[in-house]
């Protein structure tokens, strides 16, 4: 049976309830961050009593859409409370490569704000009533996948993050060691926007940084292999792979039953 439910407002952010099916129930978040208005969805199963794990969900270049939603649900039927935040603004979602490559150059042009806009979104699923402070995580797609990478050069209050397909990104001085979260990069081997030979150096400066990090490459995979959608983008090395998103996911519930 559908209940009506009351809308709350508190400071600037604002529950809006729905349900979906196999018991996960979601809510549109609305916030704020450095005057724009975002939105944002949360996802929990309510037959996970009192506070649980909370996870982060940063979406690709193509801006909040349905399949950042639908991973955000797969975390709740694991009996996570899953966030998808919003990094470009209320709405704004596109199939356009043209215009997600300008919105994410927008972002990432300045790494200080990349970063709060960020941390803005963890701090709505850190208020939540139903998340465990004490246990929160953070993965991204593609530009999603840098995202939680800078996120954890931040010094955000996460305990790990997870990078799929997202650029490979060493960490910065200020990182080196600390309390940095891990790192899991799950990685195409055939990746076409990272080149290989950058890889090496990569490695190299995550070793030296002193940082709590595994990297796992998946033979044959490209970009944005975890997407079913991928490709009906018609980008060259842009492609779906089930048994990688397969694996990459096994792989992430394994972290994060290290983590938590």
């Amino acid at each position: 049976m559908r209940m009506k439910m009351m809308i709350f407002l508190v400071m600037v952010l604002v529950w809006i309830p729905s349900t979906v099916l196999c018991g996960v129930v979601t809510e549109t978040i609305s916030y704020e961050h450095g005057g724009k208005q975002l939105e944002g969805y949360l996802a929990r199963d309510d037959a996970f009593a009192g506070r649980r794990p909370g996870v982060l969900v940063v979406h690709e270049w193509w801006g909040l859409n349905d399949f950042a939603r639908k991973q955000a649900e797969k975390l709740a039927a694991l009996g996570y409370n899953a966030f998808a935040l919003d990094m470009y603004g209320k709405g704004k979602a596109t199939e356009h490569p043209e215009e997600a490559s300008e919105w994410s150059k927008k972002v990432t042009g300045n790494i200080e704000s990349w970063r709060k806009r960020a941390l803005a979104g963890l701090e709505v699923l850190r208020k939540d009533r139903r998340t465990d402070k004490s246990r929160i995580a953070a993965v991204g797609y593609c530009f999603g996948g840098s995202t939680v990478q800078q996120l954890a050069y931040a010094g955000a209050d996460v305990l790990g993050v997870v990078s799929f397909h997202g650029s490979l990104i060493a960490p910065p001085e200020e990182a080196a060691g600390g309390d940095t979260a891990k790192i899991l990069i799950c990685h195409g081997a055939s990746d076409p926007m990272t080149k290989k030979s950058s890889i090496p150096g990569y490695i190299s400066a995550m070793e030296e940084s002193g940082i709590d990090w595994q990297m796992v490459m998946y033979g044959g995979a490209v970009h944005s292999f975890t997407n079913p959608g991928a490709d009906a983008a018609g980008i060259d090395g842009v492609a779906y792979s089930e048994s990688a998103d397969r694996r990459s996911w096994q792989h992430m519930q394994v972290f994060f039953d290290e983590l938590f």
